[in-house]
């Protein structure tokens, strides 16, 4: 017979994030724009003052194709588009439109929300050291 073990620490936290990004993406159904969760590596690592689309392939760990590849359909969406960089006029940034702003602003909410369950869920002392346990393993591990 075959023993069982529980799931492994990394699949747990793999499929939690799953199952929270899923609640963050119900909500955003209700925008005009139909975001898929790929969309949230752009929105994740956008930085508001505009970016570079190499940059924004680093920080999400992804290459520059596949990037701009979801950079081109949200820009066609209309929530992002790019214009000239002024420090090298050759380079382009790429920043949110209004509509990109608004669907960041759902996407906070969402979060705000989901947070709010896990609260509840936890209870505020369980919270917190979720908190500081996710923490504690993106700056030391």
């Amino acid at each position: 017979m075959a023993e069982t073990h529980p799931p492994h620490v990394v699949a747990q936290l793999y499929e939690a994030y799953l199952r929270l990004s899923d609640v963050v993406f119900e909500a955003g159904k209700r925008f005009d724009v139909r975001l898929r969760p790929a969309h949230s590596a752009v929105f994740f690592h956008m930085e508001h003052e505009g970016i570079r689309l190499s940059r924004l392939a680093e920080k999400a760990q992804m290459t520059p194709q596949a990037m701009g590849e979801l950079v081109d359909q949200l820009e066609e969406m209309g929530c992002l588009r790019r214009i000239p960089d002024p420090a090298d006029r050759r380079a382009k940034l790429i920043v949110f439109t209004e509509l990109g702003d608004k669907a960041l602003l759902i996407g906070y909410s969402a979060i705000d929300a989901v947070e709010h369950r896990l609260a509840a869920l936890l209870g505020d002392d369980g919270f917190e050291a979720l908190r500081t346990a996710l923490n504690r393993i993106r700056t030391e591990f």
